[in-house]
């Protein structure tokens, strides 16, 4: 069967190339075709327009760059007409991909969303556009499957896909060789991760720093962006200049003592890593904030870990709580308070049993397969 799958960041990359892998198992003749990334590119998927040339984030960059935009719309659905796929897989990227699941709907090409678009967090009144332009929805947080019963619209769980990214390349701690191989003193780490988007680093990173550096007992370690060099973090670095390492943010957590966490996937992963850590995010300008959680923001917490908790695991300070006095009053609590950080942790199990078993990956591509194949007899 013929394939055309859609993803437009590095999560999404990941996520899709898992499920292509599997994919592929099932379907020896499967034919990929679509946009995304280098991961994507290696499973087997004929990458046509990397994620980066779509990452387009915030109302400026978008108006920006609108023209961009409608010629990679119109590309992807004149490319799509003339592949005629047996399905249309959309990851994640919800901007893009709702445009493109209506156009698919309307020529009558099958449509599987797979890792939903957060209209529980944002612009509830999205999940109109996903009901009538997507076939089969599959889910990776547990509490989304109650979202959608709200609206009469089944929906398959399938577990987080996190889970098998992250335990597939996690390993024991190797302190020496981390150390040595990434020329680290022997200090223990404090990780930062400050997101992979220059708006968010630029706004986020200076403070990151400065808090980090009230602990002088502790190296601080960036995991770095892929899509960006050492030229981009140095002029936040003052007079210092702190490692950054890329491609390896599991094995920096791994070895890390805590961390300070920009809010999005990565507060996840390092929960499911057991790494205590500080939420911190910051939209500018704040007023822009203020009016999207007003009319748009839908739940009461912005990390995954809390949402889907449903309580404060995690110590999130956004906006206005974003400070460099409270950054460090917090880390002060991880770092010296073990009952502060005794409850994090069991926190965490508690989060890992919500996510249920690895293997989502799997379970997403059999029933896709599945369904394809049921619908072709």
């Amino acid at each position: 069967m013929k394939y055309y799958v859609l993803a437009g960041e590095a999560s999404g990359d990941l996520h899709a190339s898992n499920l292509i892998k599997e994919i592929s198992l099932i379907d020896p003749e499967a034919q990929f075709r679509g946009f995304g990334g280098e991961l994507m590119e290696q499973a087997g998927m004929t990458v046509l327009k990397h994620y980066r040339d779509l990452a387009f984030m915030g109302i400026v960059p978008v108006i920006l760059n609108i023209r961009t935009i409608q010629r990679n719309f119109r590309f992807c659905e004149q490319d799509m007409l003339a592949f005629q796929p047996d399905v249309l897989i959309l990851v994640d990227y919800p901007g893009f991909n709702l445009r493109m699941a209506k156009f698919a709907k309307a020529h009558g090409i099958r449509t599987f969303y797979y890792i939903s678009p957060k209209v529980w967090a944002w612009k509830e009144q999205r999940v109109h556009k996903v009901i009538a332009s997507v076939d089969e929805l599959f889910t990776i947080l547990p509490f989304e499957t109650e979202f959608y019963r709200k609206y009469n619209f089944p929906v398959n769980y399938v577990g987080n896909p996190l889970l098998d990214a992250i335990l597939e390349k996690k390993s024991d701690p190797d302190f020496s060789r981390f150390f040595s191989e990434n020329k680290l003193t022997d200090k223990p780490i404090l990780a930062v991760l400050p997101g992979s988007r220059k708006g968010e680093i630029s706004v986020l990173l200076p403070t990151m720093l400065e808090a980090a550096a009230q602990f002088p007992e502790y190296q601080c370690v960036i995991a770095g962006a892929p899509n960006m060099g050492i030229e981009y973090y140095q002029p936040f670095m003052k007079e210092s200049q702190v490692p950054v390492i890329w491609g390896k943010t599991y094995d920096i957590l791994v070895h890390s003592r805590a961390a300070i966490v920009s809010s999005g996937t990565a507060t996840l992963e390092t929960a499911i890593l057991n790494v205590p850590q500080v939420v911190v995010y910051q939209l500018t300008p704040n007023w822009l904030f203020i009016f999207l959680k007003k009319f748009f923001l839908k739940t009461r917490w912005v990390s995954l870990v809390n949402i889907i908790l449903g309580r404060e695991a995690v110590v999130e300070l956004i906006q206005a709580d974003f400070t460099l006095k409270k950054v460090i009053r917090e880390l002060n609590k991880i770092l010296h308070d073990p009952e502060n950080e005794k409850r994090m942790l069991a926190d965490y199990h508690d989060m890992m049993i919500k996510l249920g078993e690895p293997g989502a990956s799997k379970r997403a591509a059999g029933l896709m397969v599945g369904k394809l194949k049921i619908s072709e007899s």
